[in-house]
């Protein structure tokens, strides 16, 4: 297939959310992010150099419809990334359903205004690490097909299911079987608090943290203390090892429950 001016200009406008948002695409790029992704998403274009089809056999014959072999000054000119790598994927964005039943029995990340890539995807990251396969977010938080958060996500995005919801109103109709958790400086302990197997965590933005609107909906607030108890610390933790923290520490008294 011959590369026209068009698709490489669509490609690299899709750095921008506007676009993602009208073309209804997204792109992921690089060896690791492609492998983890493709299959998993509808597949629009795939753009390689000839080193990458000669090592991608398999992958080149399954999608050969959608294959541009192209040389790397165009992978460049089409790139998001600081250094272009040898292959681009471009996907549709997928129509993700949801249910409240998705909550009674799991754990689900509700993100309340988390704006940076970087953050959203590492987020992403834990939660494929940590089985949790639902993230809710508000209408404020960063896009997850940015392509910087595709690529910190490392193929999360493949298995974790990001949606984008009025927070308050969906926290506020959940069942009373669904608890409702959420990190504040005046919280109880995470290391003693009681903690379910079910639940929505939420995470607040990077500088303001929860939203007045949805703390008012929470019914249990942890607290992430610093060690020693007493010592002089940073203000606070970043917004994606603070839910490390505290996702590993949900996982960990399961993990104690069953054994």
């Amino acid at each position: 297939m011959d590369l026209t001016n068009t698709i490489r200009k669509n490609v690299v406008s899709l750095s921008e959310r506007k676009f993602r948002k009208r073309l209804g695409l997204f792109k992921c790029e690089g060896r690791k992010c492609v492998a983890d992704t493709i299959g998993h998403f509808q597949l629009e274009w795939l753009f390689a150099t000839s080193e990458w089809v000669a090592d991608n056999p398999q992958q080149s014959s399954d999608f050969r419809d959608r294959l541009f072999v192209v040389c790397r000054k165009d992978i460049e000119r089409m790139s998001s990334l600081i250094t272009p790598q040898d292959v681009i994927a471009v996907y549709h964005i997928p129509e993700i359903s949801f249910s409240q039943a998705d909550m009674t029995s799991k754990i689900v990340i509700a993100l309340d205004n988390v704006r940076d890539p970087g953050n959203l995807g590492t987020i992403m990251r834990t939660a494929d690490w940590f089985g949790i396969r639902t993230i809710l977010c508000s209408e404020g938080c960063a896009d997850v097909y940015n392509p910087k958060v595709v690529q910190a996500t490392m193929g999360a995005i493949s298995r974790v299911r990001v949606i984008y919801c009025n927070l308050p109103e969906i926290i506020a109709t959940l069942d009373e079987s669904v608890p409702v958790y959420g990190t504040f400086l005046d919280g109880e302990c995470l290391y003693s608090a009681t903690l379910s197997e079910n639940g929505v965590i939420i995470m607040g933005n990077e500088g303001s943290g929860v939203s007045r609107e949805v703390a008012a909906l929470v019914g249990r607030r942890l607290f992430i203390p610093p060690y020693p108890s007493d010592a002089v610390t940073s203000e606070s933790l970043n917004v994606a090892t603070a839910t490390a923290l505290t996702v590993a520490e949900f996982r960990r008294r399961a993990t104690l429950s069953i054994n």
